[in-house]
């Protein structure tokens, strides 16, 4: 691509990381090369996406291996794991070439203070001019939606988890 854009998907509603999968299977079916790094989810997800995407040409997926769903990790591990996966996309970025980078649930890496926002924000500055990045997860910062040139806020109006419905394989993982 000639100019990348910066892409945000927030909000409270489900929808975030499904709007930025579809947006990656569009990439890769017009033979872009996507880099997807995944934060706060563990490496082991069984997340169908996951199992579709996993062995997909011109797809690299990283994870920060550390998830907190579960909420049993300790803070400086999560922080530790959270840092050194945003390092090594950085060094990707600049070195495989990606056209597409989505960096999933990072804008709540960054209300967790795992990773500190100036980083990000470097990042988006000094990327190359043909990345797209895409930057998901609830609670983006103001200073990543003012920089952003699209953000889209997920807003959920009603979801059967409310009902007391768990997570169906298939559905919602």
């Amino acid at each position: 691509m000639e100019k990348g854009f910066v892409q945000v998907y927030t909000g409270p509603g489900k929808g975030k990381t499904t709007a930025a999968t579809g947006l990656i299977v569009r990439a890769l079916g017009q033979g872009f090369k996507v880099l997807l790094v995944r934060f706060l989810k563990t490496c082991s997800d069984r997340s169908g996406e996951l199992i579709f995407l996993k062995d997909v040409p011109n797809l690299e997926i990283i994870s920060s291996g550390i998830g907190i769903l579960n909420g049993k990790a300790k803070t400086e591990e999560v922080k530790k794991s959270v840092e050194a996966t945003f390092a090594l996309a950085k060094e990707k970025i600049f070195s495989d070439g990606p056209d597409l980078v989505v960096f999933d649930e990072i804008n709540n890496v960054l209300a967790k203070e795992f990773l500190a926002l100036q980083e990000v924000l470097e990042l988006i500055n000094a990327r190359p001019e043909g990345v797209e990045l895409v930057l998901t997860g609830r609670n983006a910062p103001e200073e990543i939606m003012a920089r952003a040139d699209l953000v889209t806020r997920m807003e959920k109006v009603k979801h059967v988890f409310d009902q007391g419905i768990p997570a169906r394989r298939g559905i919602e993982y």
